[in-house]
């Protein structure tokens, strides 16, 4: 019984080999039938890639994150104040936007003379004062520090005396810090130091500061709350920072230096004090050994 086709010669009839099978996809293309059915599977496990977040998904985790950032920098770093009167002029402006240095004071840093302060009202300064109905827009901008809340009682002055000076200012004279007179360019142009409210002298509490406007004839500081529980003095604790520039409107762009007569020498009482203190602590001795030389050769005599 025939078990295959032979050849004429006898031999088995080898049938050509036929190669092998491949899968192909629905478009027609060739594909290794060993791979993996999901390319995008890895050790064939059947993971499908994760789908990107829509952007409008994502904007409101964006915005809460936006305000936690800026609520973070308005309390620990910088806030913005608006000017609402002409006392710091031609410094400051009514309208201006200050941007205001609150880190320092939260390590400790105590204001120096000639900076720009913004603090609490220490006690009654503001009393009278017409307080604005801030909108919903403005009371969500001082929510997040772009915006002073018209709720807080703030003033800006600057500072012209810290704890331990000795500050004064008589009629037609200048401001004098520790006998020292200040020339103060910044003072409103045709305005006089203190002629509508001499005062002094006054020694300065420590932990306290004596602030006056640029604009004397037009600022209730220091020299209008004498007779007040602080004596005309701002306690350092209410102040909230130093306003470093003015960041609005652009055309009113500046930074808010230290005037240079704040770095005359001498205007430093401890600094003043200092030479005195140490000559008399090197006399003391020098003056008892020489008490007790003598002392020695009249009983050896």
């Amino acid at each position: 019984m025939a078990v295959g086709a032979r050849s004429e010669h006898g031999e088995p009839e080898k049938r050509p080999e036929q190669p092998a099978e491949s899968a192909s996809d629905p478009a027609g293309e060739t594909r290794d039938p060993d791979a993996p059915e999901n390319a995008h599977a890895a050790g064939g496990g059947g993971r499908r890639a994760k789908k990107q977040r829509s952007f409008w998904k994502e904007l409101p985790l964006l915005i809460g994150i936006a305000l936690v950032l800026a609520l973070l920098i308005k309390t620990f770093l910088v806030q913005a104040f608006s000017i609402p009167s002409d006392s710091m002029q031609d410094t400051l402006q009514r309208g201006d936007r200050v941007l205001v240095d609150k880190l320092t004071p939260w390590f400790g840093g105590e204001p120096e003379r000639g900076e720009v302060v913004v603090f609490h009202d220490p006690g009654g300064w503001l009393d009278g004062q017409p307080t604005p109905e801030p909108n919903v827009v403005q009371n969500f901008l001082s929510f997040i520090g772009l915006m002073p809340s018209s709720e807080e009682k703030d003033l800006i002055k600057r500072t012209i005396a810290v704890g331990g000076d000795t500050v004064e200012c008589k009629r037609g004279g200048p401001v004098k810090v520790n006998g020292k007179a200040l020339d103060e360019p910044y003072i409103y142009p045709g305005g006089t130091p203190c002629d509508d409210m001499p005062f002094g002298p006054f020694k300065v509490p420590e932990g306290k500061i004596w602030v006056m406007g640029d604009n004397r004839q037009n600022s209730r500081d220091s020299r209008y709350h004498t007779e007040d529980a602080n004596k005309g003095f701002v306690p350092v604790e209410k102040v909230v920072g130093r306003a470093v520039v003015v960041a609005w409107p652009i055309n009113r762009w500046a930074t808010l230096p230290v005037p240079e007569t704040f770095d005359q020498p001498g205007l430093n009482a401890a600094a003043a004090v200092a030479p005195g203190a140490v000559g008399l602590a090197g006399a003391v001795p020098i003056a008892i050994w020489r008490r007790r030389r003598l002392t020695g050769d009249r009983t050896a005599g």
